[in-house]
């Protein structure tokens, strides 16, 4: 069952990332340079169709991870262990995650416009980078965390 929850979290990972990671250096640079926030939004209706699925699973396939590690809920956020640290910043990056994610959702992209791209710009680079944080942080749970 571990691996599995294992395999599942990271394929969700490759997703979630990869997507943005391809957003921030294919997409958003012709769209800076074109000003054209259509290529923006033209990529985000494909890849929320498969990137939000992802996100879902990389959350629920975590927890459940987390669990496997005998850190439940009530060690979210204690820092006590070396895995409680993984977990618990792993948690703190996915909420910036998702208030960046849920604040472009409704308020940046159904208004995107130039005069919003380099806004949105800063939103998409972000939330690449706090995933490939993510990423980094996750492969220290293999070295017993930090």
């Amino acid at each position: 069952m571990h691996h599995l929850l294992l395999v599942i979290h990271l394929f969700a990972a490759t997703i979630w990332v990869g997507g943005h990671v391809i957003l921030s250096i294919g997409f958003l640079p012709k769209a800076l340079k074109h000003k054209d926030p259509g290529i923006i939004t033209n990529f985000e209706k494909s890849y929320e169709k498969i990137g939000l699925p992802a996100l879902l699973l990389l959350v629920i396939s975590g927890i459940m991870l987390s669990y496997r590690y005998d850190v439940t809920i009530s060690g979210w956020f204690s820092f006590k262990t070396s895995i409680e640290k993984v977990i618990s910043t792993k948690l703190i990056l996915l909420f910036c995650t998702l208030g960046l994610a849920i604040h472009a959702r409704l308020f940046i992209i159904p208004k995107l416009s130039i005069k919003s791209l380099n806004f949105m710009a800063l939103h998409i680079i972000v939330i690449t980078l706090i995933g490939i944080t993510m990423m980094t942080v996750g492969t220290f749970v293999r070295f017993g965390g930090f």
